[in-house]
């Protein structure tokens, strides 16, 4: 019976450091590549902080930012008009990617260079959008109306 947990658990350990890693990295593409970088890499560390103490430092401030950000974010409702507004542009993006239309007359660099990145760049503009008005409802179900959480430190200042 021992074998078994030692197994299990080793099992999920590596799981937990694949997917953790895993979406690190994905997060880390995605800060220079269309989709939700920041929201990958803070579901990494999410992953990670599970096992190692220094992801938990760093997603606590983190976290604490994020929801006064979100927060923020719902307090007006011209704020959350520009966001879903931003949204419906971004996925209307996705949109003409995925559908590669030809390329204008007006177009004036070289045909190449019109919508690069193909049907997946088109994609990840599409689910990114998703995910953002799902954060906006989310964010308007948990702040909206609600004082404001408070703004965390990222580094803590240590004595000397």
């Amino acid at each position: 019976m021992a074998a078994k947990r030692r197994v299990s658990v080793w099992m999920r350990r590596t799981g937990i450091e694949v997917l953790g890693w895993t979406l690190v990295v994905v997060g880390l593409a995605a800060l220079v590549l269309p989709g939700p970088g920041l929201l990958m890499l803070a579901a990494g560390l999410a992953v990670l902080s599970q096992q190692y103490h220094w992801a938990r430092r760093f997603l606590t401030p983190l976290k604490g930012n994020a929801f006064h950000a979100a927060a923020l974010g719902v307090q007006t409702v011209l704020r959350i008009a520009l966001s879903c507004t931003s949204a419906f542009i971004i996925m209307g993006l996705g949109v003409v990617w995925v559908l590669q239309p030809e390329v204008p007359s007006w177009w004036f660099l070289d045909d190449k260079w019109w919508l690069p990145g193909g049907m997946g760049t088109g994609i990840s503009l599409i689910v990114s959008a998703l995910i953002a008005l799902g954060l906006i409802v989310y964010s308007m179900h948990r702040f909206r109306g609600r004082p404001l959480p408070p703004k965390v430190p990222l580094f803590r200042k240590n004595a000397v």
